[in-house]
């Protein structure tokens, strides 16, 4: 759907509702908090290749205290620790640099599951002058074709480049849109938290509390704590608000490295409505989901498939208040 805001959006109070993300503003009024997530998406997706001209692809995770990068790398197992791999012009559409202008990428320690760290060397040019260059902006997977236009994997708030896929139940808003829920008397703010792929790995292990979540910048500005400390009701929008909200919450840190994997049982602190996509099953976004509603994502999930809401980044939405969930593990 080419219009943002026209995306489609269940909404979950005494009953179930059938509306568009455009009426979004008759549901918030004074008191309201929306929060967004205002990361912008990198272009971190690297094509690159080796001194013996084999293609390397890398996907910048996360930056690490030290200034190097976690990052997914194909082909892990066959790069040597300290082997600089640069540039492919024939990928990447363009040969961007200077005779003699150093880029490399040195692959360095090996994490496992296909992860290495690896140290850029952009020359005397910045990281993001380097990126903007040669790289892409990593679609999911199930985006196959591409899209016409990158912005549009950008939420129309985005800010400082630092995610590696976009906080996508952001992507239904337009700047008019958020204009009108302003003028219900809502307040809008915007906290940063650097989304990593790990919010989308499937779990694999038998047992929920069995999977591992890895780490993710989060920063809560003091503009949003000002709003927070009095809001009647915060609304997320996104589970990657819900996650840096919590983790700010539960730490008493308002900037760092958040690890929270939601499940139940889980004790809410701030979140009290969600505004999210529809997710897919065996994921950790489900779990969050499931400890904020319980049981009840089942009835949603059942009417959004009977109506034919669609699922995934370019969706639609569903906007769902915190009850009550039973205290066990799912």
């Amino acid at each position: 759907m080419s219009e943002r805001d026209q995306a489609r959006l269940l909404v979950d109070n005494d009953r179930l509702s059938h509306c568009r993300v455009s009426d979004l503003p008759e549901l918030l009024g004074p008191g309201d908090v929306v929060v967004v997530n205002d990361t912008r998406v990198l272009p971190a997706r690297l094509r690159l290749r080796r001194a013996t001209g084999g293609a390397v692809e890398v996907l910048l995770l996360h930056e690490r205290d030290d200034g190097d990068w976690e990052a997914l790398v194909r082909p892990s197992r066959r790069l040597r620790n300290g082997e600089t791999v640069v540039p492919d012009p024939a990928r990447t559409g363009a040969d961007t640099f200077k005779k003699g202008e150093r880029v490399g990428v040195e692959i360095r320690d090996d994490l496992g599951e296909g992860r290495r760290v690896v140290r850029i060397d952009t020359g005397e040019r910045t990281l993001l002058d380097v990126l903007d260059d040669i790289g892409a902006v990593p679609l999911p997977p199930y985006i196959t074709g591409g899209i016409d236009d990158p912005e549009r994997y950008q939420t129309v708030y985005a800010r400082r480049p630092a995610s590696a896929a976009a906080p996508t139940a952001g992507l239904h808003f337009t700047a008019e849109l958020l204009d009108r829920v302003r003028d219900t008397g809502a307040e809008v703010v915007t906290v940063e938290l650097a989304v990593g792929l790990d919010t989308f790995r499937p779990i694999t292990a038998d047992r929920i509390a069995d999977h591992q979540i890895h780490t993710e910048r989060y920063r809560v500005p003091a503009e949003a704590q000002r709003a927070l400390s009095s809001a009647r009701r915060v609304v997320a929008v996104g589970t990657t608000v819900v996650r840096c909200l919590e983790t700010w919450a539960a730490t008493g840190e308002a900037s760092g490295d958040s690890s929270l994997f939601i499940r139940r049982p889980y004790q809410w602190r701030v979140v009290d409505a969600l505004m999210t996509n529809f997710h897919l099953p065996r994921s950790t976004l489900l779990c969050l989901l499931d400890a904020f509603i319980g049981p009840r994502w089942r009835t949603l999930y059942a009417a959004a498939l009977e109506h034919g809401y669609r699922f995934l980044s370019f969706g639609d939405a569903m906007l769902v208040s915190r009850c009550d969930v039973p205290e066990v593990e799912p």
